[in-house]
């Protein structure tokens, strides 16, 4: 990962020291943003049964004929899809591969290439042993190529969500079993990436930038970025649904996504396999309202009504977090008369909003339509904290063009404030720095914005081609640029083409 930071959700003590070592040794060099950004990853649907592959490749003769109308690349993979299904076991295989490059802005410019191999395997109890309701999975990762993020732009929301370490490793591994009727309860136990489930919205998946994904305020607030793409935490959920409309999940895994809470999460956890237990706990809750919900009826004579989701949340972590601008002696951590040590508090918190809503329907094409999305986070906890507000805001248009129903079209934004405490840190900084240095630079961070438009085309059924075009404002909250010490880094146009293959 790009940057690393204290796995205590902030500065700790030695990089504290390492502050007022920058500000005197290198003085007109600003503060890099500290923290990890995970992300969404593209979705990948899991075929129920061997019938949704509409491919039966059991030769290569056949497997060539198949090309253009299966749902897989590979369709039945030879009759072991098929062969696996009698056991209700399902496999899906996707390949997500892009190139990225920024043509302005940046610490430099260049282009490079990362990409994502996701593997998942289900098995259905009830097709496999009779048993109703259950559900195990287990899903891996295979993460290859370069971080555009890191090595170029040094922005704190990330121009892909697939960036990640290098790595194969285990992803999730859990099981999850319905009750009551009409299912109105089930409970999922096992290893979790939380961000498959909550403060999730679906018209943002369509975007390539990390944040349209798990978004910035837990990727930097929370210890090890939480358990989000590529990690995952050992929890159990609950989802109850009292009414159709309604659903409440409610989640408690361990508060941190490896043992150890300092440097690279995903270093001192590099194939996934180490399920920490203790930790503290991260509790999550979120109150869901979606319509038309199941079983809505839409009668003769009337439209059908515009679907919408809403979503209302929280988390919490009991895990202890460092101060971001103060040590233990209540002096800032830039002083060098500051021990170095960062003051400690108990417990983070934040509250989140999403909203999806479909604004409109073609009445000749139910699949042409044109669809809004909003996510806000905020948490007061300025102390202990590198973001204190995000937003994500978007439309998307299905069917852009007549005749191409699987296409889609979206404009995007990010927002991100960092803390006060942060704000304060840079201002102490830049005062001790210039006692030694008047002509030292060191700019206070504030605020990062990006837009993006991107387009997905539905290439086959199994391929998608997805140009994509971000301009980011303000990369890094106005971080000093370490090539060119005495000015901010530049505004970034970054420009891309990703390509999603499922096999």
């Amino acid at each position: 990962m790009f940057r690393k930071r204290s796995r205590k959700g902030t500065l700790d003590g030695r990089s504290a020291s390492a502050v007022f070592l920058a500000a005197l040794g290198v003085g007109s060099v600003g503060l890099v943003a500290t923290g990890d950004a995970w992300a969404g990853v593209p979705p990948l649907s899991v075929p129920i049964s061997s019938d949704q592959v509409n491919g039966q490749s059991k030769n290569l003769a056949s497997f060539l004929g198949d090309l253009k109308r299966s749902n897989f690349m590979l369709g039945d993979m030879f009759g072991l899809r098929s062969g696996l299904s009698k056991y209700g076991i399902s496999l899906a295989i996707q390949e997500t591969s892009e190139v990225l490059g920024n043509a302005t802005g940046g610490t430099q410019r260049g282009a490079q290439y990362d990409g994502l191999t996701q593997m998942i395997m289900q098995w259905d109890t009830r097709r496999g042993i009779g048993w109703y309701g259950g559900l195990f999975n287990i899903s891996a990762l295979q993460i290859h190529g370069q971080n555009l993020s890191a090595n170029n732009l040094s922005t704190i929301q990330t121009a892909s969500g697939i960036e990640a370490d290098r790595a194969t490793r285990l992803w999730e591994m859990w099981y999850d079993q319905k009750f009551l009727e009409e299912d109105r309860l089930d409970i999922k136990v096992g290893q979790q990436s939380v961000d498959q489930e909550f403060i999730v919205s679906s018209n943002a998946s369509y975007f390539v930038n990390t944040m349209f994904g798990w978004p910035a305020l837990p990727s930097y607030n929370m210890p090890g970025g939480g358990p989000a793409y590529p990690l995952s935490a050992l929890g159990v959920r609950f989802r109850y649904r009292p009414v159709d409309s309604i659903n409440l999940l409610v989640g408690v895994f361990n508060g941190s996504p490896t043992k150890n809470n300092q440097g690279d999460p995903q270093q001192t956890n590099p194939s996934g396999t180490s399920f920490p237990l203790g930790g503290g706990r991260l509790i999550m809750a979120e109150l869901q309202y979606a319509y038309p919900s199941l079983g809505s009826m839409v009668y003769p004579g009337e439209s059908a009504p515009l679907a919408r989701t809403y979503r209302l949340g929280a988390w919490y972590d009991t895990e202890s977090f460092a101060d971001q601008r103060y040590d233990t002696q209540g002096v800032a951590l830039a002083n060098p008369q500051s021990n170095g040590v960062a003051a400690n508090h108990k417990g983070n918190f934040s509250l989140y909003a999403v909203a999806d809503q479909m604004l409109w329907r073609s009445s000749t094409d139910p699949n042409h339509t044109f669809n809004a999305f909003g996510r806000v986070m905020g948490t007061p906890q300025n102390d202990r904290n590198f973001i204190r507000f995000s937003m994500n805001a978007g439309v998307v248009l299905h069917e852009p063009f007549r005749n191409r129903a699987d296409d889609t079209f979206g404009v995007g934004m990010g927002y991100v404030r960092v803390s006060t405490g942060i704000a304060g840190a840079d201002r102490d900084t830049a005062y001790f720095a210039q006692l030694i240095d008047p002509n030292s630079y060191n700019p206070i961070r504030s605020s990062e914005t990006y837009v993006e438009m991107t387009y997905q085309y539905q290439l086959r059924p199994w391929w998608q081609l997805q140009p994509d075009l971000q301009y980011v404002f303000n990369p890094g909250g106005g971080i000093a640029n370490p090539n060119e010490p005495t000015r901010r880094i530049g505004n970034e146009l970054v420009l891309g083409l990703r390509t999603n293959i499922l096999f």
